[in-house]
């Protein structure tokens, strides 16, 4: 009988490394800074023009809301500078990176993306949308007739559904975007503070998360607690049993097939990720050391 848990824990490493290594490649930022942002600064607000274009007509609110963990002050700064197009064509220059970065440092991944692009997509299609509101914009988004980024984009809407899953979990156990990024970065091992700063958290928001989360027995001070440790535990653990259904839906064989085909190469995108952004970054992809 397949442990469809276990399934989810090993490939959700895998979904999330396709995607995620694109959000600091040289070559995806040097096409955010020809399509107009500033240098030095097109990284990180090219990442959310292009992830939240889905959202972007509606503004900078609902993409704030859908992105959950990033600095509500990066994303307005984003809209100061791009309309809705705009967002989409950061969109685009992020696909053309894509489609040249997977080639030039992860060969091994473009055949297992055409392979199951298809039938990721019947996965895709079927899911349930309710809650889900970034992952059903993505879902509405045009597919791309090119197989590789077909497939590509089918990951990224596993990604997405995750994602949407997660922070409702993290909603759900009464945590602000602070408080879930300090007991994140306790739950990685990592050092104290480094999370909510890699995503931008104000030192005041740090500063009323470390306060909330002493008043509920979370925090000592400026340490997490272990019952603090345990929680964000909880919500992981919670996080994976609600997003199983992908995998059910592709099938034990299938499933079993898309870890041993996409794990190779994804871990050499995850040592991109170590040379272009550092070893801390991609936490969803890293191997936990438990606390």
């Amino acid at each position: 009988m397949t442990d469809w848990q276990a399934m989810t824990v090993r490939n959700a490493r895998s979904v999330q490394t396709t995607v995620g290594w694109i959000f600091w490649d040289p070559g995806a930022i040097a096409r955010y800074e020809a399509a107009g942002l500033p240098e030095g600064l097109a990284g990180p607000l090219g990442y959310i023009a292009a992830r939240g274009a889905p959202l972007a007509p509606i503004g900078s609110a609902a993409v704030t809301a859908a992105f959950g963990s990033i600095s509500p002050l990066a994303i307005a700064a984003v809209f100061d500078l791009l309309d809705a197009d705009g967002c989409h064509r950061m969109w685009d220059a992020r696909d053309e990176a894509v489609a040249e970065g997977l080639a030039a440092h992860a060969p091994g991944i473009i055949e297992p993306l055409v392979d199951f692009g298809p039938d990721l997509w019947a996965v895709v299609d079927r899911l349930p949308e309710a809650g889900r509101v970034f992952f059903a914009a993505h879902l509405g988004m045009p597919r791309p007739s090119d197989p590789i980024l077909s497939g590509w984009h089918a990951v990224n809407c596993l990604r997405e559904w995750r994602g949407d899953t997660h922070w409702a979990v993290v909603v759900a156990a009464g945590l602000t975007q602070a408080e879930a990024s300090i007991l994140h970065n306790a739950w990685l091992g990592y050092e104290d503070g480094w999370l909510a700063r890699s995503r931008g958290t104000s030192p005041e928001d740090v500063e009323a998360g470390w306060g909330a989360l002493v008043a509920k027995g979370l925090a000592e001070g400026r340490s997490v607690t272990d019952e603090g440790v345990a929680l964000r535990q909880r919500i992981e653990d919670e996080t994976d049993r609600l997003t199983t259904i992908p995998w059910q839906l592709l099938g034990a064989d299938r499933s079993a097939e898309f870890a041993a085909q996409f794990e190779p190469p994804c871990e050499l995108l995850l040592r991109r990720v170590d040379a272009t952004a550092g070893p801390n970054y991609q936490p969803a992809s890293r191997l936990r050391v438990p606390r």
